[in-house]
C-alpha cells in the first residue's frame, strides 16, 4: 500500500476523532453535480449555474481547480456547500461548473487548491 499525506490525514482524523482538512492537491476521485436547493451550508442561496462546489471538508470560500480527467478541461470553482453524500465522490459541482467541465453525470477529476 502506498501511504500518502491524503493517507496519513485520514489516519490521524481517525485515531484524533475530529475533522480534518484533507489536502485538496492529493485528491482525486469522482465528481458529480447538483442543480437544485435554496440555500447552501455556510448560508448563501444556491445559484445552479454558478461555479461553486461542495466538498466535505474544506474551509468555505476555498478556490479549487477542478480538472476533469476524460477531457482536460478544467475550472476553478469555489467551495460554498457540504457534500458529496454519496459514498466515493470526493467533489459536488454546481451544474454550472459540471456543464464547463463536460460532465453530464459523474466523471473522474483531481483538485487542487488555487493559492
Amino acid at each position: 500500500m502506498k501511504v500518502t499525506s491524503w493517507t496519513v490525514a485520514v489516519c490521524l482524523a481517525t485515531i484524533v476523532g475530529t475533522a480534518a482538512v484533507l489536502p485538496a492537491q492529493a485528491q482525486s476521485g469522482r465528481a458529480s453535480w447538483y442543480g437544485s436547493g435554496h440555500r447552501t451550508a455556510n448560508g448563501e442561496r444556491f445559484n445552479p449555474n454558478g461555479m461553486t462546489a461542495a466538498h466535505r471538508s474544506l474551509p468555505f470560500g476555498t478556490r479549487v481547480r477542478v480538472t476533469n480527467r476524460s477531457n482536460g478541461r478544467s475550472v476553478v470553482v469555489r467551495i460554498n456547500d457540504r457534500g458529496p453524500f454519496v459514498g466515493g465522490r470526493v467533489i459536488d459541482l454546481a451544474r454550472g461548473s459540471a456543464k464547463a467541465l463536460g460532465i453530464g453525470g459523474v466523471s473522474y477529476v483531481s483538485l487542487s487548491v488555487v493559492r
